[in-house]
């Protein structure tokens, strides 16, 4: 598809020594920044994620968790869990035992241990070539200097006055006069800064130990959490071999649970049944096997993806041919399913994402979330740790996948991808977006595999989602209605999204030309760079 160059959009960026693609301009300058004075691309990912914690405190921080995949050159992949678990006190009984029956975003339960930090330096020690103190210069300079307050950043940041009113210390840290901050407004968080400063000297046991981890405790504790210390120093990041799986020649490899990375797989394996070649990526037959394909592989999602210790099938049998056949089965190109069919979900048996591909071929798909936007709002009062509400995805009862338990794991959203081709790296992306990205991998891949985009066209291309408790389609505003009529016709319910869904980075790895191509969505304040 050629760009037209006479509406809005960006083209794409080429470049032949290594590349860059971030949500936030001064995080795709620091990456650059770390790859020309010789840092490789693990390097320039962990420093870059290190300034996204502090100019965008909605979608990521060091409160929060991270996911990863490195790709060598020669094809070989390493995934890294940064997930953090919940609170070894946190059980069904307790919560019941407490009056906790649901856990919210605000709730100190939602506050499982914060891995992120324990990730970027296990990251490191395993791929990093720079000293790991010297990554974090620009995100100290940021915060101990000051920022100013991007336009996405800013927009977002008016959505939640309230939630950050609630508490006292998110309210004197992320609010001015109780207002949020105006685009192009000049912050700083010397808090955040002698934090970090802390890491950068001390390494991640100056975060999982010591003062910092006691004023963590401590904002939880006097919230009614159970997090204590012990859980803090009993952090650690699991290394694990991605999943993978063939679309169309392509083999696209995802993270195992406790991640739903899994469940782009399933959508891929149901759509691949159909000819979305041969149809219109703007029409509504398009959207509607997308869709009936979302709302499958969600289902199953939501029935057995958690903890891997706690799964009640393993994962590798949701991407079976055998069950995969079946599900798409369900699906019929006349009309939409009137209802999920519960017996063919069992087998037989706001976050930032970045990546950066070095001058070497090495290539990091890279993401971290503090889940909701700020999180849960709990901010460690002297340390200026925003805590994430990853936890919110746990359930407070027993008997479901997702209940709580103490030292496990929740389901999480958040997942980095890679795709190979004739064994070579040659897509390193992800989509942000909460509960929406698994469904945004099967659409950013079907827009340059079925579709032959580009990066840049295929992250602009407009998307569609679904609210997961009512199953009716939310659909961006350059849908056109020709299209929004074909779905009502096909039985669908369909409603103007309220804003941009998601956002997206992917940087597309020429091998034998020696040439990388990437994109960053112009659905946030980021860009693409390299050189």
């Amino acid at each position: 598809m050629k760009r037209d160059f006479q509406a809005p959009g960006r083209s794409p960026v080429f470049a032949r020594e290594a590349a860059a693609a971030t949500s936030h301009p001064l995080a795709t300058s620091t990456a650059l920044e770390v790859l020309q004075d010789g840092g490789n691309a693990v390097d320039a990912a962990i420093a870059a994620v290190a300034v996204q914690c502090v100019v965008e405190p909605h979608m990521t921080g060091i409160g929060g968790d991270c996911f990863a995949i490195v790709t060598e050159p020669d094809g070989r992949l390493t995934g890294f869990n940064g997930s953090g678990a919940a609170p070894r006190a946190a059980t069904p009984e307790k919560l019941a035992e407490l009056g906790v029956k649901d856990i919210t975003d605000t709730s100190a339960h939602a506050v499982t241990v914060p891995g992120a930090v324990r990730a970027w330096e296990t990251l490191h020690k395993a791929h990093g070539s720079t000293e790991f103190g010297k990554l974090f210069k620009r995100a100290i300079q940021y915060a101990r200097e000051g920022f100013p307050v991007a336009p996405r950043v800013a927009n977002d940041w008016a959505n939640n006055v309230e939630k950050l009113a609630s508490d006292p210390v998110s309210t004197a840290r992320y609010l001015i006069d109780g207002n949020a901050p105006a685009i192009g407004t000049i912050l700083k968080y010397p808090h955040l800064a002698a934090t970090l400063e802390a890491i950068a000297t001390d390494g991640a046991d100056a975060f999982y130990s010591g003062p910092i981890a006691s004023d963590i405790v401590e904002a939880l504790q006097s919230r009614g959490g159970l997090m204590t210390e012990d859980d803090l120093a009993a952090c650690h990041t699991t290394a694990v071999s991605p999943v993978m799986r063939d679309y169309k020649g392509h083999t696209v490899a995802e993270l195992p649970p406790n991640g739903q990375g899994i469940i782009a797989l399933v959508m891929l394996g149901i759509l691949e049944k159909f000819d979305l070649e041969n149809l219109d990526p703007m029409g509504p037959e398009r959207f509607h096997l997308q869709m009936e394909a979302t709302r499958l592989a969600y289902a199953v999602r939501d029935r057995f993806v958690t903890d891997p210790g706690y799964m009640d099938v393993c994962h590798s049998g949701l991407i079976a041919s055998d069950y995969l056949d079946r599900l798409a089965a369900e699906v019929s190109v006349n009309k939409r399913m009137a209802s999920l069919p519960q017996s063919s979900l069992s087998p037989q048996t706001d976050t930032v994402y970045l990546t950066v591909v070095d001058k070497d071929g090495l290539a990091v798909s890279f993401i971290n979330s503090l889940f909701s936007d700020f999180g849960s709002g709990i901010v460690a009062q002297d340390s200026g740790v925003l805590l994430h509400c990853r936890g919110r995805a746990f359930k407070a009862q027993a008997g479901h996948a997702n209940s709580i338990d103490g030292g496990k794991r929740p389901l999480h959203t958040i997942i980095p991808a890679m795709v190979l081709k004739d064994g070579n790296p040659w897509l390193s992306f992800g989509v942000m977006g909460g509960q929406y990205q698994a469904c945004g991998h099967a659409h950013l891949l079907t827009n340059i595999i079925d579709y032959g985009m580009d990066v840049q066209a295929a992250i602009d291309f407009p998307r569609m989602f679904m609210d997961l408790d009512t199953h009716e389609l939310q659909a961006e505003k350059l849908i056109p209605p020709s299209t929004l009529d074909g779905l009502r016709a096909l039985g669908h319910q369909v409603t103007p999204a309220k804003g941009a869904i998601g956002g997206s980075q992917a940087i597309m790895i020429d091998k034998a030309r020696g040439l990388l191509t990437a994109g960053s969505d112009p659905r946030k304040d980021g860009h693409a760079a390299g050189y």
